[in-house]
């Protein structure tokens, strides 16, 4: 059975964050709102010729409708994120080596950042579906710059094998985006377009 988080108290309707990431829980928090969040537990695997934005919308709606189903009468909210060089994802590393070859991969180049972004209102039915993109442009990097980010980080549970919110930055020569909250992983500003339209008001 999965745990249920509470972050405040409970408001109507509550919002639920579908997601066990600390980092989109950290920019929820930001909005001041009352949540709590509970995981997805889906099969995260892409389909056959799917693309980077394709696979992040049906994720994010994927999770949000099961964490919907256990609180059908809650705002629920899903989100999934990429990272791509051209179309070709960048899944997160895992592995020192794997990371290594994932930034000598991005040196000098524009990774974009997918995330896909859906909030279910479990009483209506509506979902609202949305993906954004975000542009890093790296620096060139030579090995041991790769090396002593690496050493400093250790990033290998992210996508694209930095932390933007951390030192990371220090590999970018500059970013283009609506939004850099969506880098992190949450849109935060479709967010709350999406969150008006439910009559949620921030602030």
């Amino acid at each position: 059975m999965n745990s249920i988080t509470p972050v405040e108290g409970s408001i109507s309707p509550r919002i639920v964050l579908g997601s066990t990431s600390p980092f989109r829980r950290a920019l929820l928090e930001k909005l001041g709102l009352v949540f709590e969040v509970d995981s997805p537990e889906i099969d995260e695997s892409p389909l056959a010729d799917e693309t980077p934005q394709q696979l992040v919308t049906r994720l994010a709606g994927a999770k949000a409708m099961a964490v919907a189903k256990r609180h059908p009468q809650a705002l629920v909210i899903g989100s999934d994120q990429v990272a791509c060089i051209g179309q070709q994802i960048l899944g997160k590393p895992g592995t020192r080596d794997n990371a290594l070859r994932q930034l000598a991969m991005a040196s000098g180049k524009r990774v974009t950042f997918y995330t896909g972004l859906c909030l279910i209102n479990g009483t209506t039915g509506t979902t609202q579906v949305a993906c954004e993109p975000f542009h890093v442009h790296f620096r060139n990097l030579d090995r041991q710059q790769i090396e002593r980010y690496l050493d400093a980080e250790t990033p290998y549970n992210c996508a694209g094998s930095f932390k933007s919110e951390g030192l990371g930055i220090a590999l970018f020569e500059r970013m283009e985006g609506d939004d850099p909250n969506a880098l992190i992983g949450l849109p935060l500003i479709r967010l709350i377009a999406f969150l008006d339209a439910e009559g949620i008001k921030v602030p």
